[in-house]
């Protein structure tokens, strides 16, 4: 392997996406985030939320984060698709997990 996929592999990438459905981040956006995280095998990704830090492959995770409408949610990701998969959640984000 080449230095420029050793960077890639280890880029390590961080978004903030502000939760914008009227309901937070319940049981339905939180598998929707989960169902996204585990399309990248190969990328791992944590969400902080003040003072706590999860797995963003964990549904249970993402729930007990609480974070209601306006929440800030930092996702940090490493791996070679990092940014494909925050460019995926922030679509997600911002399509307030297609609720109305």
């Amino acid at each position: 392997m080449d230095a420029m996929n050793q960077a890639n592999e280890d880029s390590e990438l961080t978004k903030v996406l502000k939760v914008q459905n009227k309901m937070g981040i319940h049981a339905r956006p939180a598998a929707m985030i989960v169902r996204i995280s585990n399309k990248y095998n190969d990328v791992e990704v944590w969400v902080e939320k003040d003072d706590d830090q999860i797995n963003g492959k964990s549904i249970m995770g993402l729930m007990m984060l609480a974070a209601g409408q306006g929440s800030e949610l930092k996702f940090t990701a490493t791996g070679s698709k990092a940014n494909e998969l925050l460019k995926e959640l922030e679509e997600l984000f911002a399509r307030k997990f297609e609720e109305a």
